[in-house]
């Protein structure tokens, strides 16, 4: 779920999610370990994901589908 909702934010943006893990220091291997295996980012990544997309943490994990909830 988080892969899918990081990428559909990223669009959203006008962007892709490697410029995006570029910008804000996450590397593109993390970035293929988050798509291959479902893996989750850790809290701090989470909150820079969400803070560089302007979107809730709670998007990204799935537990709502308004970005804006918890923000």
């Amino acid at each position: 779920m988080f892969w899918e909702n990081f990428y559909k934010m990223c669009m959203a943006r006008g962007t892709k999610p490697n410029p995006v893990a570029k910008e804000i220091g996450i590397s593109s291997g993390i970035l293929t370990k988050w798509k291959v295996t479902g893996a989750l980012p850790s809290g701090e990544n989470l909150v820079k994901i969400a803070d560089y997309l302007d979107c809730s943490v709670d998007y990204l994990l799935g537990r709502t589908d308004n970005p804006e909830i918890n923000k």
